[in-house]
């Protein structure tokens, strides 16, 4: 039996949900707890575990678009056509060209219409193609819809760019210089073995998610061709950018995902600029009550690839959501008072409110 691309398990009795939170500093973890079972009953969770850790992704995604805006190798506001070979366009707006900064802070156009998961053999071109995909009312950067889809076209642009696979140019650019063992759909930057080291994701009612526990390995780690072909080699460089899920894939631990929120509090470095962070944690959106889909306050303002949020007593946080799986999940910093935290909670109800896993995390 097959759970989407994972093989299903049978346990005797529900684990215990996992429920992990880091705290730190700008130079040190200051307090961990992990509590629950890691997905598998008898297996107690770990903050060194690695995770699924759904759209946190994002922000290690523009990380890696900022190294190269650093670099000069890439323009937030140039036209992505140049880069990908193919025009990308709102059909509605065949003029208004499609940017880096329109994708990362979701204000492209680009809308979730359609399944946002391409085969290993799909078509970025042939799925940008497709009128369903773009809101035609609005033009490029004019406003915010949260998009998953926009993410395979920022990975695809970064290909282009880099004729690298994206989990192994986000490895070497983002994941390998803060020294973490993680990695987008098991591909480049995870150990030897890690794998086997993984959070099973469960729904609620205990089938299988993501990341099974048996055999120490998903049958393929991406969605397979259309002919159920697995075979990596099939990937065409800056024509897919889905594979290795961009907007959700990246497996990483709340220990590791500390060494993200410390670079946010310390300004960017040692990866950044100056001005590439300043860049990337700026505002590039904020809700005045038209000018998006704030989904019911759900989304506040928002900078490239980072959630601006403010909580209740008033203080601002950046960082970034998770919502996969059943998993809830929060990446944030303070930039106020120089602390953050990683948490994240397994087995969530679907019926569960929506949270930013800020204040409260189910």
């Amino acid at each position: 039996m097959t759970v989407g691309n994972s093989v299903a398990f049978a346990q005797t009795k529900l684990p215990e949900p996992a429920k992990v939170r880091v705290d730190f500093s700008t130079k040190a973890v200051t307090a961990r707890k992990a509590e629950g079972e890691a997905g598998v009953v008898g297996r107690t969770v770990g903050a060194e575990d690695p995770v699924r850790v759904a759209s946190i992704s994002k922000l290690v995604t523009a990380i890696a678009v900022m190294r190269l805006v650093d670099e000069e190798r890439i323009n937030l506001d140039r036209d992505i056509s140049a880069y990908l070979g193919f025009a990308v366009r709102n059909p509605a707006f065949p003029d208004r060209p499609v940017t880096l900064r329109h994708l990362l802070s979701h204000t492209s156009g680009i809308r979730d219409s359609i399944d946002y998961l391409l085969p290993l053999d799909g078509s970025l071109q042939d799925t940008l193609s497709n009128p369903d995909v773009w809101h035609s009312g609005y033009k490029p950067g004019d406003y915010f819809s949260y998009a998953n889809l926009n993410s395979p076209v920022i990975a695809a642009t970064i290909e282009a760019v880099t004729r690298e696979r994206f989990d192994r140019i986000v490895a070497k650019k983002v994941l390998q210089p803060l020294r973490i063992d993680g990695c987008f759909n098991w591909g480049a930057g995870c150990s030897p073995g890690r794998r086997a080291q993984a959070v099973t994701l469960l729904r609620s009612n205990g089938d299988l998610a993501r990341d099974a526990a048996i055999g120490g390995a998903d049958p393929c780690p991406v969605l397979p061709a259309s002919n159920g072909n697995c075979d990596l080699a099939r990937y065409k460089i800056g024509r897919n950018g889905s594979s290795f899920s961009p907007q959700g894939g990246l497996r990483i631990s709340a220990q590791d995902l500390a060494k993200i929120g410390q670079l946010l509090l310390n300004g960017g470095r040692p990866l950044l600029s100056e001005k590439a962070f300043a860049e990337m944690t700026k505002m590039q959106w904020r809700y005045n009550g038209i000018n998006g889909d704030a989904d019911n306050g759900y989304y506040q303002a928002y900078g490239l690839g980072v959630h601006i949020h403010t909580d209740s007593r008033g203080s601002t946080w950046i960082g970034h959501v998770g919502e996969a799986y059943a998993l809830r999940a929060g990446l944030w910093v303070n930039p106020e008072t120089r602390k953050g935290f990683a948490q994240y909670v397994t087995m969530v109800p679907a019926e569960t409110p929506i949270g930013h896993c800020l204040e409260t995390c189910p």
